[in-house]
């Protein structure tokens, strides 16, 4: 085992891997919701890549992604830094990863990745155990906000919860298959209405003032959907 794979070894190895069994199924799922959940995740914060990915034993599962190259399903765990992210209370960030690289992992994911910028949330189970990461992902260097931490963090909220939620509806006889398919909806359209606000701010002058119309418009995008989608598990749940 790597040095590097030790040093991110959190406390409560085996629990936690016990406690992340239960989820491994639902990186394999063929869910259009999921699909569309870390498409959103990347589409809120400008980057190309979103993951959901779930630390195992030896190697990181990448299956739940949007912008990894085919394929890219599996990871060693002493290669990516879903495995320093696993270790934080909160959020981690590499701004630029490009200047200052984490020496805590293999550099070979990265840089054949040609990563930048790096931030990711850990989610946790009910019982506190660190399953995986959420994390979004830049091939440019940037700087990361205190307001865009919160932002992460409450969406790895989100995720956790819809997690909880499909495995629950998995071991249930019936269930709301509409309720299920009005949040892909609501994620998808919110996706939509992103990528046309992106589009437009980028047709204006950087630093204008209907640029910066644009880029308020997406925040406040991302703020309600996160609440619309709170909402709309509860109901689920009901």
């Amino acid at each position: 085992m790597a040095i590097a794979h030790l040093a991110s070894l959190p406390l409560a190895e085996e629990l936690r891997l016990q406690a992340l069994r239960p989820y491994q199924l639902l990186n394999t799922m063929q869910d259009e919701t999921f699909t569309e959940l870390v498409r959103l995740s990347a589409k809120l914060f400008n980057v190309p890549i979103g993951i959901v990915a779930f630390v195992e034993e030896e190697e990181v599962s990448l299956g739940l992604n949007h912008g990894l190259e085919p394929g890219l399903d599996r990871v060693s765990r002493g290669e990516t830094l879903c495995s320093v992210a696993l270790l934080n209370e909160g959020t981690t960030v590499f701004e630029n990863l490009h200047d200052h690289p984490c020496d805590l992992v293999s550099p070979m994911l990265v840089q054949r990745l040609r990563l930048g910028f790096y931030a990711g949330r850990t989610l946790r189970t009910a019982a506190g155990y660190p399953i995986g990461v959420l994390c979004v992902i830049g091939h440019k260097p940037r700087s990361f906000s205190e307001a865009e931490a919160g932002l992460l963090e409450r969406l790895a909220a989100v995720v956790m919860s819809l997690l909880d939620l499909r495995l629950h509806l998995q071991q249930q006889p019936t269930w709301n298959q509409r309720l299920w398919e009005a949040i892909y909806a609501r994620i998808d359209s919110s996706v939509t209405r992103l990528e046309t606000l992106a589009a437009l701010a980028s047709w204006e002058e950087e630093d204008g003032p209907t640029a910066q119309s644009y880029q308020d418009s997406a925040r406040e995008e991302s703020l309600r959907i996160i609440a619309v989608l709170t909402e709309q598990i509860r109901a689920l749940r009901a």
